[in-house]
């Protein structure tokens, strides 16, 4: 596997927490920074993805909403979303 090397530079609280949550999952750091990574760029090609798909067909509906996160789980959002 082709590894590339990274040199990152955080403030010293992130860096703490960082290294705090690798020790936790029992990962490396370096492992634990690459699955953050990873399911960061998930999260942004998702968000990519709804954005091209409302501009074609609409924004999502309450319902729709509501029906995809009770398929996948999640807790209902709290906060309000941009007014209509």
């Amino acid at each position: 596997m082709k590894v590339d090397k990274l040199s990152v530079s955080f403030e010293a609280e992130l860096g703490d927490a960082v290294r705090a949550a690798a020790r936790r999952s029992g990962a490396g750091i370096s492992g634990w920074l690459a699955q953050a990574a990873a399911a960061r760029l998930r999260a942004d090609a998702l968000s990519e993805f709804l954005d091209d798909w409302e501009v074609e067909h609409g924004p999502l509906t309450a319902e729709e909403l509501a029906t995809a996160a009770a398929q996948l789980g999640a807790l209902p959002s709290t906060t309000a979303g941009p007014a209509a």
